[in-house]
């Protein structure tokens, strides 16, 4: 799927703007399309044009010349995955705490986008047009759970537009600080960057420019004496959500270094079984195939660690 320049051809049906059109014909997303058109790398019946909006007529012969993809600037390397779902278009991970999604800046390496740079080699198109894994969202280094990441420029288009419309299902599961009085509710709060520390996301007023709209609804699962077991689903996907929104409701996540305190009586519960991590899995992923067009919906057991803690608070109450 990478490797060497290819071309796509065919003929227009007619009376769409020329970017749709192509996108729909090639498969190829239309910012990939508008790239290509720039790069001088599109012709129609063998004119090159670079007018995306232009409403070519129907049967008009078209011609993409797609370059090669560059290769990633992340190294593939052999780290194991546990793999919920996989196809041509995308693949379903359910991934450990602990793991990065992403490189970055203290994190070039070892990361769940390496790790997929071994597993998908030979399977990953140009996504805009480098070859690598599509990264449509992501969790927290130390949170567990499931996450979709897209193989193919049509599937990252499709997925990421599910994301935006928030369509995608996602629900997680998170073990609390106190009980929350009410069984069920809506934290909605403008989520950005904290005017007291840069390196931590708040609830900021709506007024604020830099915070964006975000919506938790929580249920509560089980009472546990001094913590409680909820389900948080996400309408929105805001860096931190889970953990600002409970947090600012009074009932930050047990184990969250950043945004909890522990109550002082669940502290040797969580120094004896070394839980040093916000308490938190994604669980619940659903979404409509962006290629296929089926339904799919997963599920993810709590991991060892979080199940473990259950079990202790359990046996406290």
């Amino acid at each position: 799927m990478n490797g060497e320049e290819r071309i796509i051809s065919g003929t227009l049906p007619g009376g769409e703007r020329l970017d749709k059109a192509l996108s729909l014909a090639s498969g190829l997303s239309r910012e990939r399309i508008k790239a290509l058109l720039a790069d001088g790398r599109i012709a129609l019946d063998d004119n090159v044009t670079a007018q995306a909006s232009l409403k070519p007529a129907a049967g008009t012969a078209f011609a993409i010349t797609v370059p090669a993809a560059a290769p990633a600037e992340a190294i593939a390397q052999d780290i194991p995955l546990s793999i919920v779902f996989e196809d041509e278009h995308l693949i379903v991970i359910d991934k450990p705490a602990g793991l990065v999604v992403h490189p970055a800046a203290g994190n070039l390496d070892g990361t769940l986008v390496n790790a997929l740079l071994h597993h998908c080699r030979g399977q990953l198109s140009g996504i805009g047009g480098v070859v690598r894994p599509g990264i449509v969202h992501r969790i927290d280094k130390e949170t567990s759970g499931l996450l979709v990441v897209a193989k193919t420029d049509a599937a990252h288009e499709g997925l990421a537009k599910q994301f935006a419309d928030h369509s995608i299902h996602r629900a997680y599961r998170a073990i609390v600080a106190g009980v929350p009085k009410a069984a069920s509710g809506t934290v909605s709060g403008h989520i950005g960057r904290s005017d007291h520390d840069r390196k931590k996301m708040a609830v900021l007023h709506p007024l604020n420019q830099r915070g964006k709209h975000a919506v938790t609804h929580y249920r509560l699962i089980e009472p546990l004496g001094l913590a409680g077991l909820v389900e948080c689903r996400l309408e929105t996907g805001r860096t931190h959500q889970v953990r600002v929104h409970m947090a600012s409701i009074g009932h930050p996540l047990l184990g969250d270094p950043v945004y909890g305190r522990n109550p002082q009586r669940l502290k040797p519960i969580l120094t004896q079984l070394h839980f040093a991590r916000q308490a938190l899995h994604a669980a619940e992923l659903g979404f409509i195939h962006p290629v296929t067009g089926a339904a799919h919906s997963f599920a993810s057991a709590l991991p060892a660690d979080m199940a473990g803690l259950l079990v202790e608070l359990r046996n406290q109450t």
